[in-house]
């Protein structure tokens, strides 16, 4: 498999995982690095009318997980560890994080996200990320070609 193959066939399978077709999200990824983008919803707000930390979370995490999977062609990564910190709310617009792995072990990767919102940070993030068990081509929407 070519990097490009692997790159575009973890792509599909973050958007096939269910959980996104709430959130509807682009994702672009390449040799370290993960973009993720979407429109900010109502759906997302909290009562106070901005967008919940979960969301953050997640763009984030995603970010950062896609950035370090990029570097991994047969397994599925892991969540190790993620730390997050939100910076100024976010009411509308677009959301994009932009995550990059930041070092390479043998068995686990750090990578980080920082999420924009028109051009400004709204919050940042860093993970470790594992090697699991299970293989890439058993994940749901995950295509070769």
């Amino acid at each position: 498999m070519t990097a490009e193959s692997h790159f575009r066939a973890i792509e599909k399978m973050y958007l096939a995982a269910p959980i996104n077709r709430f959130f509807l999200p682009k994702i672009e990824v390449k040799e370290g690095e993960a973009r993720i983008k979407i429109a900010v919803k109502e759906d997302f707000f909290h009562s106070a009318g901005a967008v919940h930390g979960s969301v953050y979370f997640k763009m984030l995490d995603d970010a950062a997980y896609f950035a370090a999977s990029s570097c991994e062609p047969e397994y599925f990564l892991l969540t190790s560890t993620f730390t997050t910190y939100l910076t100024a709310p976010v009411s509308s617009g677009i959301i994009e994080a932009v995550g990059k792995v930041v070092h390479r072990g043998r068995n686990q990767w750090l990578a980080e996200a920082v999420a924009y919102n028109s051009g400004r940070e709204i919050a940042r993030g860093s993970g470790i990320f594992v090697r699991g068990k299970a293989l890439l081509c058993g994940a749901k929407g995950h295509r070769l070609k």
